[in-house]
């Protein structure tokens, strides 16, 4: 029996950038009466608070939900009424400006530059920088097509990796590339949950979408919890909704 589901968002729990959806939010309140629900993904805590913290039922405990923003460099949780983080690890100025110009570099040098982009494309996110070759605001159509097969990043993250040794290069959501500080991952944010809930590894499982060698979820896998890799959030609806069934069996 595991006390704690952790997910990854976009993807996973819903579409890319999009709040859950009324099924996905009465679903996650139905398993925090079951166990211990956590969301660790590479967006800021605005994006968490837009797609999860808002959009779930007044009946589900959120004592219980452990909110991990930036690849669980940082930990939201909710304490006398209200959302507060408990940590956060940034980066300095030197190393985010390290960061924005082995971006640039990488793109020259790969020649991976769409056509049209839709906001900004590289986002500091404190602890995390972020890559999202489309544009912050690309809709969900144009994300799905680009690169469906991870095959443009993972030319642009090898190239990444010989221009900034020493941190972690990690793909994530429909379009995007995570940098982070040097062994961060989503395998750090778990033990950091672990440490911060006590609740051991063994007593855990994850979902997600990346669930692959070179996928941002596949670290949860490395680390040795029981993983279920799914396809959409529709497919997430059906393990969550398995979950729930055999907890209370």
């Amino acid at each position: 029996m595991k006390q704690l589901v952790a997910f990854d968002l976009d993807g996973t729990l819903a579409e890319s950038k999009q709040p859950l959806s009324d099924w996905m939010a009465e679903a996650v309140a139905d398993l925090l009466t079951v166990a211990h629900v956590a969301v660790i993904s590479g967006g800021d805590w605005p994006q968490f608070e837009k797609q999860v913290a808002s959009q779930l039922p007044p009946r589900a405990d959120l004592t219980r939900l452990w909110l991990m923003p930036t690849t669980g460099t940082k930990l939201y949780t909710y304490r006398n009424d209200t959302w507060s983080p408990a940590y956060a690890e940034l980066f300095d100025d030197a190393q985010k400006e390290a960061i924005f110009a082995a971006f640039d570099s990488a793109l020259e040098a790969t020649g991976f530059v769409p056509d049209e982009t839709w906001g900004e494309r590289i986002e500091d996110r404190g602890s995390q920088i972020t890559f999202s070759a489309l544009g912050q605001q690309a809709p969900i159509h144009a994300k799905e097509v680009w690169d469906p097969d991870f095959a443009k990043r993972k030319i642009i993250q090898a190239d990444l990796r010989t221009r900034l040794p020493g941190l972690s290069i990690n793909m994530g959501g429909a379009t995007s590339i995570d940098i982070t500080r040097e062994g961060v991952d989503k395998g750090y944010g778990l033990k950091k949950l672990r440490d911060a809930s006590e609740i051991p590894l063994d007593a855990m499982m994850f979902i997600g979408d990346a669930i692959f060698p070179g996928g941002n979820d596949y670290p949860a896998k490395e680390l040795g919890l029981d993983t279920v890799r799914v396809r959409d959030p529709k497919e997430t609806l059906a393990v969550i909704e398995a979950i729930v069934a055999c907890q209370k069996a």
